[in-house]
C-alpha cells in the first residue's frame, strides 16, 4: 500500500463587483469585441475597498471546509499561493490560519505568480507523502486588481480578483495510475525570461509598483510550455493524454488555452473553462476553475485531471490528479 493525498473537499470566493467590458471601455482605449477577441474575457471580479487577499483566501477556505464536512482545527497545513500578498509579512497564509480560527499546525506562502497554485498544491502533495501532514488546505488568492497601471490597455483588461481553495487528505492506495489523488507533479522555472512579465516595484524600489508584460513572447512560451509539462506529468503518472477527462488550465487567455488542447490532441469540450467570468486570477484561477467546474457538473468522482499554468519567472508546471 501507499499513500496518495485525496482531494476531499473545494470551494471558492470572488468579490461582489462584476466588472464588464463595458467598464473597461470607461477606463482605457478599448473595446468588448477587442478584449473578447484577444483573450476572450468578458468581465471580472475586482475586490472591494478594504477588502485583501487573505480576506478572499478565508472565504474561499471556509467554503472548502464546509465542502469537506471537516472543522479548521482538523487541517494540519495552510499554503497560499499568491502574488498579492496583504503586507510584505507576514505571509497571507498566517493571516488565513487565524481568521479561520485555526489554532494548531502551521501556514505558509508560496510564490510561483500564475503557477502558484501548481507550486503549492505539489508542496502539499510533497508534505502528505512524507508523513509531515494528514490534511492540507491549498488556496490560490489574489488582488491582481491593485497591480494594474491603468493607463496600459494591453493588461489592465486581463486581470480579475479571487481565491479557490482544495482540501486534500492523506487516503492509503494500490499505487496504480488508477488511484484517487494526486498522481504526478512536474515543476519547471527558467529565470532568464524575467523581463517577459514581472512587476516594476517591491523593496528595492520602495513602491507597489505595476505589472509589466510582454504579451507576445508570454503566448509563444506559454502555449509550448504547458502542452509539454502536462505531458510530462502524464509520463511521470504512466498514463497518456487519452486518459485525461478535463484539462483544468490556468484561466489567462482563450487563445493558449485553446492552442495547449490542440498540442494535446484533445478537444475543447474536455476543457473546463471560466475566463469569460473570471478573467486572470493569477494563481486562484485553478482552484476556481476546479471548484466552478465541480459546481457545474463536470467534474465527478473518479475523473482524471489534468492542470498546468505558467507564471513570471518564467515558472510553469502541472499536476496529474483523479478526483
Amino acid at each position: 500500500m501507499t499513500k496518495r493525498a485525496v482531494v476531499i473537499g473545494v470551494g471558492h470566493y470572488l468579490p461582489e463587483r462584476v466588472v464588464p467590458n463595458a467598464e473597461m471601455e470607461k477606463i482605457v482605449d478599448t473595446t468588448d469585441e477587442w478584449i473578447v477577441a484577444r483573450s476572450g474575457i468578458e468581465r471580472r471580479h475586482f475586490a472591494a475597498e478594504g477588502e485583501f487577499t487573505s480576506d478572499l483566501a478565508a472565504k474561499a477556505g471556509n467554503a472548502a471546509l464546509a465542502d469537506a464536512g471537516i472543522a479548521a482545527d482538523e487541517v494540519d497545513a495552510i499554503i497560499v499561493a499568491t502574488s498579492t500578498a496583504d503586507l510584505t509579512f507576514p505571509s497571507a497564509a498566517t493571516m488565513v490560519q487565524a481568521k479561520l480560527g485555526m489554532t494548531r499546525g502551521f501556514a505558509f506562502d508560496v510564490q510561483a505568480v500564475c503557477a502558484g497554485f501548481i507550486f503549492a498544491l505539489s508542496q502539499a502533495n510533497a508534505l502528505i507523502l512524507s508523513g509531515q501532514a494528514n490534511r492540507v488546505m491549498v488556496i490560490g488568492a489574489e488582488t491582481f486588481s491593485r497591480l494594474m497601471d491603468w493607463t496600459d490597455r494591453t493588461t489592465c483588461v486581463l486581470f480579475g480578483d479571487g481565491a479557490g481553495a482544495l482540501i486534500i487528505e492523506a487516503r492509503d492506495a494500490a499505487g496504480t495510475p488508477e488511484d484517487r489523488g494526486i498522481l504526478a507533479c512536474d515543476l519547471n522555472s527558467d529565470g532568464r525570461h524575467r523581463e517577459l512579465l514581472y512587476v516594476d516595484g517591491g523593496v528595492s524600489t520602495g513602491t507597489v509598483g505595476h505589472l509589466r508584460m510582454e504579451g507576445k513572447e508570454v503566448f509563444r512560451h506559454a502555449v509550448e510550455k504547458l502542452a509539454a509539462t502536462a505531458n510530462a506529468a502524464l509520463d511521470k503518472a504512466g498514463l497518456d493524454a487519452g486518459a485525461v477527462d478535463w484539462i483544468v488550465p490556468h484561466q489567462a487567455n482563450i487563445r493558449i488555452i485553446q492552442g495547449t488542447a490542440k498540442k494535446m490532441n484533445l478537444p475543447m469540450d474536455n476543457v473546463v473553462v471560466t475566463v469569460q467570468d473570471h478573467g486572470n486570477t493569477s494563481a486562484a484561477s485553478i482552484p476556481l476553475a476546479l471548484s466552478v467546474g465541480r459546481q457545474r457538473g463536470q467534474i465527478k468522482e473518479g475523473d482524471l485531471i489534468v492542470t498546468e499554468a505558467i507564471g513570471g519567472g518564467l515558472a510553469w508546471g502541472a499536476v496529474v490528479l483523479r478526483w
